[in-house]
């Protein structure tokens, strides 16, 4: 099956919603390296993570790691303008996302922040949701267990 753009966006979304979760904790501060780049296998390899693949297409490759009880998104693109897109979309779901050129890894903060210490790139936050953070009633994301990840 090939899968279109307007298919991945979504899907991506899906998976960091069904990833979410409060984290346990993370590795603290330490140096950034200089800002990974190669493949998806070569990616997880830096990060000890032996990917699960759940998208191979022209477009994107994307697969979910673990580290410990937590998991995460690694992706990759064939295009800057792509992962941007993807990016984007995906943003409006919540989340933490740990950008590279041509690639992102998407799980909890502490998570992310602890993958940036191997991988180097830019951490960006996606769209808090929930009455802390300006949402409504019944968004769900950001209420209760969730609400000590505000920004």
């Amino acid at each position: 099956m090939r899968l279109t753009r307007s298919m991945l966006a979504p899907a991506g979304a899906v998976l960091v919603l069904a990833l979410a979760g409060c984290g346990t904790g993370g590795d603290g501060e330490a140096a950034v390296p200089q800002t990974a780049t190669g493949s998806l296998e070569h990616l997880a390899a830096e990060v000890k993570c032996e990917p699960d693949l759940q998208t191979d297409a022209d477009t994107i490759r994307q697969a979910i790691c673990k580290k410990g009880g937590e998991k995460y998104i690694l992706a990759t693109f064939a295009t800057d303008r792509g992962q941007r897109e993807w990016i984007n979309t995906a943003k409006d779901y919540g989340g933490y996302y740990l950008v590279g050129r041509k690639w992102v890894a998407v799980g909890e903060e502490d998570l992310v922040e602890g993958l940036r210490g191997r991988l180097g790139g830019v951490v960006e936050q996606g769209v808090q949701h929930g009455p802390e953070h300006g949402g409504g009633k019944g968004s769900g994301h950001g209420s209760g267990e969730h609400a000590g990840h505000g920004g």
